[in-house]
């Protein structure tokens, strides 16, 4: 059984939120600056890509050297044995990036791997000519920082935020990794109400709903390695079946989404029956005005408006205004705020107890923690 060494790669600020992903599932692992190392076979590979709330796709590496010249990077591509990943008919495209590094055309670090890894497979399945690459894909990437390359093959295919409940979304939508994140962090349980006031299409109510009920986020799509020759039937299997061995379909949750836009509400009510949430979670359309807290000991998440465009900043602090002051009345709720606004504590109204320092896409914003006190 091969055992390989594997990269999640995660958004910057959510790296550890992966890392405790991985050790759930049983693997030790590492971290650096927006991966997370870990090794396993090829059921690791399909766990991993099934259970990773958080991060963005899992990459299986292939090899790693130094190299200085291209004559050295050809030369060490070669020696990695392709033939244990490749078949001889797979289609590779590469892609490439280079940082601080004297190899540092991508475009020509990207023929060179892809001539060498050509040389290797001709050799290992005596072939002559052109390899056809009419088979299975594998998307590889060569990565060289500081003069150390790694090369890598995606075995996620399209990113692991892509779930396969999202029918319709808004303008500005919040990828699922992240709107899982914002939950885990939390730290909300399935015995606890939720409410989401600014829910949009519904992706933060319908990742707690997942995460309440145990369900993978990825047993509703497919992933690129379950076409690779080596990654067998059997091991999909196995982790599909465990996916519904853990699953508590019967577990009862107290999840509300509301929005202003009724066109968005209905929206997220198509994203939840996709999701399999048809009536497990109540959509409302609402103003943040007429927010009505129910129950105790709750948890309030909300990805609101930013204030991002000109003539706008007014509204978003005049929202923030507004959910301080209806939270000010149930201090047993938890309330989690993802926001650009600098000064959204003043405008909230209150200190927060955390924050923490995320990037939504490529905005700079913080997560406002302001924890209850649990009744």
């Amino acid at each position: 059984m091969s055992e390989y060494k594997l990269i999640a790669t995660a958004a910057m600020g959510l790296e550890s939120i992966v890392a405790s992903e991985i050790k759930d599932l049983g693997y030790d692992c590492q971290t650096e600056n927006g991966k997370v190392f870990f090794n396993g076979d090829a059921e690791t590979i399909a766990r991993a890509n099934m259970w990773l709330r958080v991060g963005d796709r899992v990459r299986v590496v292939a090899g790693e050297f130094k190299a200085y010249t291209f004559d050295e990077l050809f030369e060490r591509t070669k020696a990695i044995p392709w033939e244990q990943f490749l078949p001889f008919d797979a289609a590779f495209p590469v892609s490439g990036k280079s940082v601080k590094s004297k190899l540092f055309s991508v475009p020509d670090c990207q023929a060179i791997v892809k001539k060498a890894i050509v040389e290797r497979l001709k050799i290992a399945y005596k072939r002559i000519g052109f390899l056809d690459e009419s088979g299975p894909l594998f998307k590889l990437e060569v990565s060289i920082l500081k003069d150390k390359v790694t090369i890598t093959i995606d075995s996620s295919g399209s990113g692991l935020h892509k779930r396969g409940y999202r029918l319709g979304q808004g303008d500005a939508p919040l990828k699922e990794t992240m709107a899982a994140a914002l939950v885990k962090l939390s730290k909300w349980s399935p015995s606890r109400p939720f409410v989401d006031p600014f829910c949009g299409s519904g992706t933060i109510p319908i990742e707690a709903a997942m995460i309440g009920q145990n369900l993978a986020p990825g047993y509703n799509r497919s992933f690129l390695s379950e076409e690779w020759p080596w990654m067998k039937a059997q091991v999909w299997d196995r982790v599909r079946e465990e996916v519904e061995d853990v699953a508590k379909y019967d577990q009862e949750l107290d999840i509300r989404g509301y929005d202003v836009d009724g066109k968005m509400i209905s929206i997220a009510q198509q994203n939840a029956v996709e999701a399999g949430f048809a009536d497990l979670i109540s959509w409302q359309q609402q103003d943040v005005r007429d927010l009505h807290i129910e129950g105790q000991n709750g948890v309030l998440i909300a990805n609101p408006p930013y204030g991002e465009r000109l003539g706008e900043t007014e509204e978003a602090e005049d929202i923030a205004e507004i959910l301080g002051s209806i939270m000010e009345h149930h201090p047993s709720w938890s309330v989690y705020i993802l926001s650009s606004l600098e000064n959204y504590e003043t405008m909230y109204g209150k200190r927060a107890t955390k924050k923490r320092k995320l990037f939504n896409g490529f905005i700079r914003t913080d997560y406002y923690q302001f924890w209850g006190q649990r009744v």
